[in-house]
């Protein structure tokens, strides 16, 4: 009686784990059912003017012609490349904490905020002090959390906001049968996104809480100009597909269609992914940048666990004479991590990437720059859950001058950084490559 106890629950695990894991939810029709919420209203209430901002190609027109292609893979599923005014490359949490607290106390008609991580320490519980002292001064403002990967947070943290006028709602609804709610637990919205009166807009890689505001190293984006209604309709798509309402007009939360002037700075494009998307948008990206480079790709990324196809995609740029750089941290922010990475280097290596250890504090940025031309800030590491499991959004520049700054912040880094070599994996010792191994079975769940 007791062995078949022990089969019964292991099979039960077994299809426990094969729903929550085992699952490709790609196709078009997830895909459509996921957005039409937003759809539907658009279909209700879109303006000419409104579509031309946030569907025209025009823009489109301006990219580089080697580069135009990328342009266009990204808008299948994403936005066309739109300009912006002006473009801030935040580095330091302090900086970004500075500018955000901010544009919050300056906030008149809306705040839209998007987390994967937002803490109860210090710094957190400043930015939502604020945005509850916003609400009750009568600015909208709508917050999705990330109820999964934030669960160890107690719910009355929420209930006090929801209190005083701020808008919540849960990216997974727990309200959802067991057999829906086992498939959707996977999931987690790794976007960072605040949008402010719909003029000003972050994303990148910083969450909110001390670890980004004073302790890693990562990289943020202050944007402002049409790419912002790009970030706007990336947050009201997930705002709706989570069960939030608006009673507002949609087009009231696309400010800029009242400009006069234009913005005619960076060209920059807004991409948005998610795993019901029917093909890995963003991994495509990455793969057609190491395609199609000619001189060099440089990546930041905390978590080096890529599907064979992006390997296969930096084999083939080293054998074209394409330098592949890659810069992640010599410790990892979790234990788990750490062998999974390690159990990729000598991958790297064989393909010809050069890999370079940074010590001090942990760097959590995510950033490509290529060619001196395209250069991106995201939130997807070069991992299997970002490229295929969560919710990423990744903006891409079409500009020498962001491309330059982003190349010269890369090698003000590299003094702290230490080139790996296959001797150093040479000592690695047999216990450790057997840890490695085994750790890097659990890549598809981490």
């Amino acid at each position: 009686m007791a062995m078949w106890v022990v089969v019964i629950v292991i099979v039960c695990m077994a299809v426990v784990l094969w729903l929550v894991f085992g699952i490709n939810w790609r196709s078009m029709r997830n895909y459509e059912r996921r957005h039409n919420s937003l759809q539907a209203r658009m279909m209700e209430e879109e303006t000419e003017s409104l579509r031309q901002l946030l569907f025209s190609e025009r823009d489109s027109q301006r990219v580089e012609e080697r580069f135009r292609p990328l342009a266009v893979l990204l808008t299948k599923h994403g936005r066309p490349a739109v300009s912006t005014s002006e473009q801030e490359i935040i580095t330091t949490g302090r900086r970004k904490q500075e500018l955000l607290i901010r544009d919050i106390m300056d906030a008149k008609e809306s705040i839209h905020m998007e987390y994967f991580h937002f803490g109860i320490d210090s710094g957190s519980r400043q930015i939502r002090s604020l945005l509850m002292q916003k609400a009750e001064q009568g600015v909208k403002v709508r917050f999705i959390n990330e109820n999964i990967a934030n669960f160890p947070i107690p719910s009355t943290y929420f209930h006090r906001m929801r209190r005083s006028g701020v808008e919540v709602v849960n990216f997974t609804n727990t309200g959802l049968s067991l057999l829906r709610f086992l498939i959707s637990l996977s999931y987690r919205d790794h976007r960072k996104i605040v949008v402010i009166d719909g003029r000003i807009g972050y994303t990148g890689g910083m969450n909110i809480n001390n670890h980004y505001f004073y302790q890693w190293r990562d990289t943020h984006l202050r944007l402002t100009g049409d790419a912002v209604a790009s970030l706007q309709y990336a947050f009201l798509d997930t705002w709706f597909a989570a069960g939030g309402r608006l009673q507002q007009p949609l087009v009231s939360l696309f400010p800029m269609l009242n400009d006069s002037v234009e913005s005619s700075g960076a060209l920059t494009q807004i991409t948005p992914d998610d795993p019901t998307s029917p093909e890995p948008l963003l991994q495509s990206a990455y793969e057609w940048v190491l395609d199609h480079a000619r001189e060099y790709v440089w990546l930041q990324s905390p978590y080096l666990a890529p599907p064979d196809s992006l390997l296969q995609a930096m084999r083939g740029a080293v054998a074209r004479g394409v330098e592949v750089r890659i810069m992640f941290p010599e410790e990892c922010d979790t234990k788990i991590m750490r062998p999974i990475n390690e159990s990729y280097y000598a991958d790297f290596l064989n393909a010809g990437v050069r890999l370079f250890s940074r010590s001090g504090e942990f760097i959590h940025s995510k950033t490509i720059i290529a060619d001196d031309y395209l250069s991106c800030v995201g939130t997807t590491n070069l991992d299997y859950r970002s490229f295929g499991i969560d919710f990423e959004i990744n903006t891409f520049f079409y500009d020498r001058d962001v491309a330059m700054r982003q190349k010269r912040i890369f090698e003000d880094e590299l003094p702290r950084c230490r080139e790996l070599t296959e001797e150093d994996l040479s000592r690695t010792s047999f216990f450790r490559r057997l840890w490695q191994m085994i750790m890097r079975r659990l890549t598809p769940i981490v």
